[in-house]
């Protein structure tokens, strides 16, 4: 697969700030010199176009104008020329619109699929125009215009880190040497391969878990940006897989039930190993036989939760993550079951063979099923049809009580009450007014 081509858009900031000293310089020549050394580097890399957009350099800082933006160099390869031709005819003087710069930005991009947009925003002040930079900029990262921006802020401004870190990846280049290093790692950190290994471990954190579908989750835009089904070699060990640098993940990890990990701590340019316990053991639900009941399923719930986390069949075996649960068989009536599942082993659970409750007059009316339990108490369960058909149920084996009055009765006392006991494999005929 061809990679992705790559569009790294410079927001340079020509505010009338921009003119002030900067050790033995200013920082706009510091930061014209700078970029122009960075264009001239980037014509090397293929598959790779770069911009320029310029803001504050159009009118004077008492004009207050804040759409004083410009795209002055659009997108192309290979054209570190035509930027460094351009920055030397740049002289900061107006305000600082970087929000409006932003939405501006949004159409610099060409609309072609599967490229990495990325911003890189050097400046020396904050948003001097009452724009909203933060929100603007998470709003175009949900709608996939960019990547997380980096921004780069130009001397030791303590509003800095306020304004610019809930943007995008911000750093502070507290003096020029440092503002070289910066825009170094930045290039690199777009540029670069970035890896991940997932290893599942087990309760002792031994990475032996494998074979399960792993989610990363773009948590900006709640998108999943990648799917893979876990794997590891002959010799257990996992692989790499490789991801942008530029986003921010949550993992998610599609046991049963799931487990997630928010806010992945990935470092560009290297493969990053990521630990996530997920022992797992199983759950075979046995079913010897055929029964009268046909297909039967069973509710899988966490232990002391309403969440439902899945239906499954008898028979079937199926995964957990290690821990304790609620096992409702769909039997005729309900079996609940507590069980424990152990990472590494098989908790087996099936149901008796039930029996069959027989009514063979063809009565229409009102009925209801009940339970006898031990304490001489009833559970309802089940209400029979309206109908004047007769009745073969599947029951489980137990003690029951059926509550009946036909359509036609006329008062609650011609109510008939017959106790009975269902085995399994066998038929129990109910015979009802006798």
């Amino acid at each position: 697969m061809a990679p992705k081509k790559t569009r790294l858009l410079f927001l340079l900031d020509a505010s009338g700030s921009m003119q002030a000293k900067w050790e033995e310089s200013t920082r706009w020549q510091v930061a014209k010199t700078m970029l122009a050394k960075m264009a001239d580097s980037l014509d090397s890399y293929g598959n790779l176009e770069i911009a320029l957009r310029v803001y504050g350099h159009q009118s004077a800082v008492a004009l207050k104008n804040c759409k004083d933006s410009k795209l002055e160099v659009p997108f192309a390869p290979k054209n570190a020329k035509a930027i460094k031709q351009k920055l030397q005819t740049i002289t900061p003087k107006g305000n600082t619109p970087i929000t409006y710069s932003l939405q501006q930005s949004a159409n610099d991009f060409p609309e072609e699929s599967d490229t990495r947009n990325v911003v890189i925003i050097i400046t020396d002040g904050v948003e001097s125009c009452g724009g909203d930079p933060c929100a603007t900029s998470i709003a175009l990262q949900k709608k996939r215009i960019f990547l997380k921006p980096f921004i780069i802020g130009l001397g030791d401004d303590p509003e800095y880190m306020k304004a610019f870190s809930c943007m995008g990846q911000f750093y502070n280049a507290s003096d020029i040497s440092t503002f070289r290093k910066i825009l170094d790692n930045v290039i690199s950190i777009a540029l670069k391969k970035t890896t991940v290994t997932v290893q599942l471990t087990d309760e002792a954190g031994k990475p032996v878990e494998t074979n399960v579908n792993m989610t990363f989750v773009n948590n900006v835009t709640d998108q999943p940006e990648y799917n893979f089904v876990h794997y590891l070699d002959a010799n257990g060990k996992a692989d790499a897989v490789e991801v942008d640098a530029l986003l921010s993940y949550d993992l998610v990890v599609n046991t049963i039930p799931a487990v997630t990990v928010r806010n992945l701590d990935i470092k560009p340019g290297q493969n990053n190993v990521i630990k996530v316990k997920a022992p797992q053991g199983s759950l075979f639900l046995q079913q010897i036989a055929p029964t009268a009941y046909g297909r039967v399923d069973a509710l899988i719930r966490p232990k002391g939760s309403s969440a439902l986390l899945q239906p499954q069949p008898f028979p079937s075996r199926v995964k957990y993550l290690a821990g304790s649960y609620e096992v409702e068989m769909l039997t005729l009536p309900r079996i609940k079951e507590q069980i424990v599942i152990k990472q590494g082993q098989t908790t087996v659970l099936n149901f008796p063979a039930p029996g069959i409750m027989s009514v063979t007059q063809a009565l229409s009316g009102y009925g209801s099923l009940y339970v006898l339990e031990q304490d001489g108490s009833q559970r309802w369960f089940h209400n029979l049809p309206e109908t004047g058909s007769k009745i073969n149920l599947p029951l489980q084996p137990g003690r029951y009580r059926l509550v009946f009055r036909t359509k036609n009765a006329s008062s609650s006392q011609f109510t008939d009450v017959k106790d009975f006991t269902i085995k399994s494999n066998q038929t129990t005929t109910v015979k009802l007014f006798n």
